[in-house]
């Protein structure tokens, strides 16, 4: 999938991807929060961009590559459930979500509990803790 800049982001903030996700998968500015780098990094799974996954995961936990062209998931909708530090002037925060896909022709939910790290002034997806309902 593609997306043009003009486009509604995926990650269900209403502006236009250039100004929200783009902004950091396409040109690669620095998310400002663990917020913003969470909601970048569900757009990129909509978009199969590996690369940008990879980008945005801490060293310490990064799998070495990811399999994302022969998936088959559709990715819904992303909704932000809460959010606990992850500020501009925070070195830590966690974002707990829930992100509805199509798989198989199933609906499915993934609700996660994520952590992020700042380091040098840049925030990485760390991990996550799936939550079960």
């Amino acid at each position: 999938m593609t997306l043009s800049n003009a486009s509604k982001c995926p990650c269900g903030s209403n502006l236009k991807y250039i100004k929200c996700c783009g902004q950091y998968i396409k040109l690669r500015k620095d998310a400002l929060t663990a917020e913003a780098l969470m909601r970048s990094r569900y757009t990129a799974y909509v978009l199969n961009d590996e690369a940008y996954l990879l980008y945005s995961w801490h060293h310490s936990t990064r799998p070495e590559a990811l399999d994302l062209y022969d998936d088959e998931v559709d990715w819904k909708q992303l909704q932000i459930v809460s959010t606990r530090l992850g500020k501009q002037k925070d070195n830590s925060g966690e974002v707990e979500f829930i992100a509805d896909y199509l798989a198989h022709r199933t609906r499915l939910k993934i609700h996660e509990l994520s952590q992020f790290v700042k380091e040098d002034n840049r925030w990485f997806y760390l991990n996550g803790e799936i939550k079960t309902e």
